[in-house]
């Protein structure tokens, strides 16, 4: 199949019918049906029946597409590359910031590294764990700053901070406790889980195994900040990085030490064949710096 036959087959099967998918393609729909038809004879197989005035998509449609949806995302890959390329510039920083550093460290250093950089202009993103490596790849940003980051051979860190988990509560959600809370007096709570947040979840899962801990995960979420929210509104605890829980403060949630402590880094992540330019290792200091403070 050519780059235009699997287009074209990919609208059809994406809308449902050839007029929809004409629209979408910006052709006519004939140009759509005349594709189609080639391909089918080309391949040899029935792709769509009508059925009610319907196209329906037949078992080998449906077997095709999985391939098919796969290189249509690979196409829109370059396309993004090729766009973030060309719009690349020495004055212009893209960063990619995971979504609990972007509650106040990156702001924070963005402000400080802009007072002495005035001219220089950011694209921020927010970047779950497994979204690194993709981001990095697609040049949808320069360098990531994130926490322990996957293990890749293509990827480069510098560790800029270490930080710890914290537990997170409404006030009186345990009387008897000041500041540190043993993980064995977890157990049997009810408890928001984050999924997806690589290591650190990982630290989590390993601390309540090794003390035998059995906790009941009511709600999983995919951000600390949300999972701050729900608790914030009364659904059970959370184990959260320091920086949600610092933020939190304002809203009235105690804030709890682990005992034993779980900690993890902070890290400036980019690709090996491409390292941060002098303008983003002048931003990895500025965040670095906002860390320390």
């Amino acid at each position: 199949m050519r780059l235009r036959q699997i287009e074209v087959f990919h609208a059809v099967y994406a809308n449902g019918s050839i007029s929809a998918a004409a629209r979408g393609l910006n052709v006519s729909q004939p140009a759509v049906s005349k594709v189609l038809r080639h391909t089918e004879t080309q391949l040899g197989i029935r792709l769509f029946d009508l059925v009610r005035g319907r196209l329906v998509p037949t078992d080998e449609a449906h077997a095709l597409f999985r391939e098919v949806d796969e290189v249509f995302g690979r196409i829109a890959s370059l396309q993004i590359t090729a766009n973030n390329l060309r719009n690349a510039g020495a004055g212009h920083l893209r960063i990619g910031v995971a979504p609990s550093l972007g509650l106040e460290i990156a702001p924070a250093a963005i402000s400080a590294f802009r007072k002495k950089f005035p001219s220089v202009t950011f694209d921020i993103k927010t970047l779950h764990h497994n979204d690194v490596l993709r981001a990095l790849y697609e040049r949808e940003c320069d360098l990531a700053i994130g926490y322990d980051p996957p293990d890749h051979p293509r990827l480069k860190s510098r560790k800029l901070s270490a930080a710890q988990l914290y537990l997170i509560a409404r006030p009186g959600h345990f009387p008897s406790v000041s500041e540190t809370l043993d993980i064995a007096e977890l157990s049997g709570l009810e408890i928001v889980s984050v999924n997806g947040s690589g290591p650190i979840g990982d630290l989590v899962e390993t601390a309540l195994e090794k003390a035998q801990v059995e906790v009941r995960e009511i709600i999983s979420v995919g951000t600390y900040y949300i999972a701050a929210a729900l608790v914030r509104f009364g659904s059970g605890v959370a184990i959260v990085d320091e920086f949600t829980a610092r933020s939190m403060v304002s809203h009235g949630l105690d804030t709890i030490e682990i005992s034993p402590e779980m900690r993890f880094g902070v890290h400036a992540i980019w690709l090996e064949d491409r390292p941060p330019s002098k303008l983003g290792l002048r931003f990895v200091k500025a965040i670095e710096e906002a860390l320390q403070k």
